[in-house]
């Protein structure tokens, strides 16, 4: 009886049904929408933090530079032999540690004793200038025109012959030079599943062997690898050390700020940095301990800056920080406000149709209804409103989040500085970080949960349980009497 009354009064009023429905679905929708853009958020700056550290870094462990002794510069500095040819060709590498200042070797290990700690595995990081180029040397001409050697005599006058119409001038020669900066980071070929290199893919040719501590082998990016044509068996020197490329590696996310891996023991002859390293690597035993493990660190190892991924999150600026902020704080003040409002507009909408029904009511109560069966009618009409409106919504909010992944808008992830890198380093001081802000483009997707859908569900029936109990406590104080009184 009370289905077959309930499917009857739904087709009655339909377009009520339905405009209830639709309120109800509209809030419905924009939870879904921000929730998925939320989580697609979420998402984009994973990626981001697994390009600054390595799948399963907690943490990185560094030392601040220290400031230059009085009267050095710091800066590269280049010294070339003169010679007595008139053009020769010269080349020469400056290389230096990079980021903040280097940590012995040993505070690996003892890094890795620390509790909560997983696992610690050393890195480190350098910079290459290389510059090359050649001299020419010029000559030295009088205002006769006859010219002489491009030596010169005691007297600081051009030597060999001249003409005494004046004093000669040195004209043509010169210098060309280029100059090609670049980034090289040793790694623990034993353990390349935490650190820089665990963030790459191997695309082309293989990675290092646990075998290669001292291999003259690299790893080159792949945009690296373009820009220099390298490939697999290409060559080249560092320092006058030749190095094969054994593989081309493709970063999982963004771009890759280093452009050499090599070994680690390699880096530190390349570097004069016997048993040293720029920064630790540190995965945590449990997630969930991180700042614990921090602290941990910082309180055992002194003079150290640890830096973990949240510390990370908050150098995150550019429009995907923007987006973020909005998605969690506008979006998702308007899908409550929004809701609140169709959850308002449903309670208001059935409580004014029960007022339209007074005779129905009171008639029903006249033949025998008790109060909580015409209650019960009115819930159950909600209730289905509601469940309607929770699949309309979830349909609309499904199809929003699918539009936003089909057109996967671009945005932009600034990689700011966290301090303790110093000059050259960048957040956590990690390898190949930049002084300059490090720019990643991320695609943006909306990945509906199932979380998200049984919330929507829980909302269809919070609201028609609103909706039914503000029009049933009205349908349950009329009387017979007022049915009469309509009729009359």
């Amino acid at each position: 009886m009370f289905g077959i009354y309930l499917k009857r009064e739904l087709g009655r009023r339909k377009k009520a049904a339905l405009v209830i429905a639709l309120g109800l679905a509209l809030g419905i929708a924009l939870v879904i929408t921000v929730n998925s853009v939320s989580a697609g958020m979420t998402q984009a700056q994973d990626k981001v933090l697994k390009s600054l550290y390595g799948l399963g870094t907690d943490m990185t462990v560094t030392k601040a530079r220290t400031a230059p002794a009085s009267g050095s510069s710091g800066g590269p500095n280049f010294k070339f032999d003169a010679k007595s040819s008139s053009s020769s060709t010269q080349s020469s590498d400056r290389v230096q540690t990079q980021g903040g200042q280097a940590l012995k070797s040993s505070l690996v290990t003892k890094v890795a004793g620390q509790k909560g700690v997983e696992s610690a595995v050393g890195a480190l990081s350098l910079d290459v200038t290389k510059v090359d180029g050649s001299f020419t040397q010029g000559k030295a001409k009088s205002s006769s025109g006859s010219s002489t050697s491009g030596s010169t005599s005691g007297q600081g006058q051009p030597g060999g012959s001249s003409s005494s119409g004046g004093a000669p001038q040195v004209q043509g020669g010169g210098a060309n030079f280029n100059v090609n900066s670049y980034s090289v980071v040793g790694v623990d070929v034993a353990h390349q599943g935490l650190g820089p290199l665990s963030t790459m893919k191997i695309t082309t040719g293989r990675t290092f062997t646990s075998a290669q501590t001292g291999a003259k082998a690299a790893v080159v990016s792949k945009s690296y690898a373009k820009e220099k044509k390298y490939k697999v068996g290409s060559t080249f020197k560092i320092s006058g050390t030749k190095f094969t490329v054994i593989g081309i590696a493709t970063p999982d996310s963004g771009e890759s700020d280093t452009d050499v891996f090599v070994p680690l023991k390699v880096a530190q002859a390349l570097g004069d940095a016997k048993n040293q390293v720029t920064t630790i690597y540190v995965k945590a035993t449990d997630s969930q301990q991180i700042s614990a493990v921090k602290k941990e660190i910082t309180a055992n190892i002194s003079g150290t800056t640890v830096t973990t991924s949240a510390d990370l999150a908050s150098t995150v600026s550019g429009s995907l920080s923007t987006a973020s902020s909005l998605a969690t704080s506008v979006g998702k003040w308007l899908s409550i406000a929004v809701l609140a409002a169709a959850f308002l507009v449903a309670a208001l909408l059935t409580s004014s149709a029960v007022s339209r029904r007074v005779r129905e009511f009171g008639t029903l109560k006249a033949l025998g209804w008790p109060s909580r069966n015409v209650t019960r009618q009115v819930v159950g009409e909600s209730m289905v409103n509601g469940l309607i409106g929770g699949a309309l919504g979830i349909a609309l909010g499904v199809g929003a989040a699918y539009a936003v992944t089909a057109i996967s808008p671009k945005l932009t992830a600034q990689l700011g500085n966290t301090g303790g890198g110093g000059a050259g380093g960048g957040p956590g001081g990690g390898p190949g970080r930049q002084a300059s802000q490090n720019t990643l483009e991320i695609a943006l997707s909306a990945p509906v949960s199932l979380t998200t859908i049984a919330l929507a569900v829980g909302l269809a029936v919070t609201g028609g349980l609103i909706a039914g109990a503000m029009g049933g406590w009205r349908a349950s104080r009329m009387r017979p009497a007022d049915a009469l009184r309509s009729v009359a």
